[in-house]
């Protein structure tokens, strides 16, 4: 009885110090959501000359132009909002099963700014008739340089590594871009043509926020959450 005893205790004391020591998940009911605003005269999205891919063309209604999206009401999209501190350093969240869709579609990648958890698998799509091929140019995590000659064909990738950003491009069309962050947790937005973005499930704690956009640069933001309130956090950016 003695040695059961005594087994169940270094037993338990074990799997204390395990739990203990273990990265856990965290998370809680908050919420941030804010608007990026742009100041400074608006310039003109710069039209794509797709001429050389009359399938691609096709699909565009009105002429395409750089996504650099800059909203009439003075507003910004494409802007990644993302959680750059604050967190504890023991949380750990697993990848979705669900993967991240990157789409390429009209000769445009869709969406320009998206973002990704580390594992978790990015499906690559060409939805034209066209020939692409996708260069990742990852610094901490491997690059990658992939051929989809034609429609329909799906692509796989996953990352191992947090990076903010990674470029996308398309060897054979010169305008595609886009860019992708791949971080160790979930909290993170891309402003919508509207300006406008939301970041849920925050637990409480105080965290800095930062802004990406590709073309102006960074912006940061200090906000400070508990229980299941929802806080407020603008961004602006000016032109250059």
């Amino acid at each position: 009885m003695r040695r059961l005893g005594l087994t169940i205790v270094l037993g338990a004391a074990l799997m204390g110090l395990v739990a203990a020591r273990a990265p856990r998940t965290v998370q809680g009911g908050a919420t941030v959501t804010g608007r990026v605003k742009f100041t400074g005269a608006k310039p003109a999205n710069a039209k794509i000359d797709m001429s050389e891919e009359p399938k691609c063309n096709e699909k565009h209604k009105t002429p395409a132009t750089v996504q650099t999206v800059v909203g009439a009401a003075g507003v910004l999209g494409n802007v990644f909002v993302y959680v750059k501190s604050g967190l504890p350093a023991t949380a750990k969240y697993a990848a979705p099963a669900m993967p991240v869709v990157l789409d390429q579609n009209g000769c445009e990648y869709t969406p320009h700014v998206l973002g990704i958890l580390v594992g978790q698998n990015l499906e690559i799509r060409n939805s034209d008739p066209v020939l692409h091929n996708i260069k990742a140019k990852a610094v901490k995590n491997r690059p990658f340089n992939i051929s989809q000659p034609t429609a329909g064909m799906k692509t796989n990738r996953a990352f191992s590594a947090a990076e903010v950003m990674v470029a996308l491009e398309c060897n054979v069309h010169g305008w595609m871009t886009a860019s992708l962050a791949v971080l160790p947790h979930p909290f993170f937005a891309t402003s919508g043509t509207d300006g406008s973005f939301t970041i849920k499930g925050l637990p409480p704690g105080t965290y800095t926020l930062e802004a990406w956009h590709e073309k102006y640069g960074v912006q940061t933001a200090t906000v400070t959450v508990a229980g299941t309130e929802s806080k407020t956090a603008d961004f602006t950016f000016a032109a250059k």
